[in-house]
């Protein structure tokens, strides 16, 4: 499975995104699926998940009420929705399967400035 995550750009901070991650080769039904970010000097953390069956999500503190998880299944695709976005959200994100984890490719870089 190849994933590839897009939509990321340079905002101000109060405004939104919607990150886009699309699957080839796999559907997103076949595993539970995070998006991950990492920000420069810092370690990559994981933002926010989704189930197997897109029912459960999960989301780190600092973007719980800001950030939402989706997924649809017609286009193999898991978005992010961030809301509010804060200068501290600025990195690089990236999706991938929580078990397993696949190349993490480039990602999508997300700019937040004040």
């Amino acid at each position: 499975v190849q994933l590839q995550a897009s939509g990321g750009g340079s905002v101000q901070a109060g405004d939104s995104l919607r990150l886009s991650c699309v699957a080839s080769g796999r559907t997103f039904s076949d595993f539970s699926t995070g998006w991950f970010r990492q920000a420069p000097g810092k370690e990559r953390e994981m933002v926010a998940a989704i189930s197997r069956n897109g029912v459960t999500a999960w989301y780190t503190d600092s973007v719980k009420g800001r950030f939402t998880i989706s997924r649809d299944d017609a286009a193999n695709t898991v978005y992010l929705q961030m809301n509010s976005l804060k200068p501290e959200d600025t990195a690089v994100y990236y999706c991938n399967r929580l078990v397993n984890p696949v190349h993490w490719g480039q990602g999508t870089l997300v700019t937040v400035s004040s």
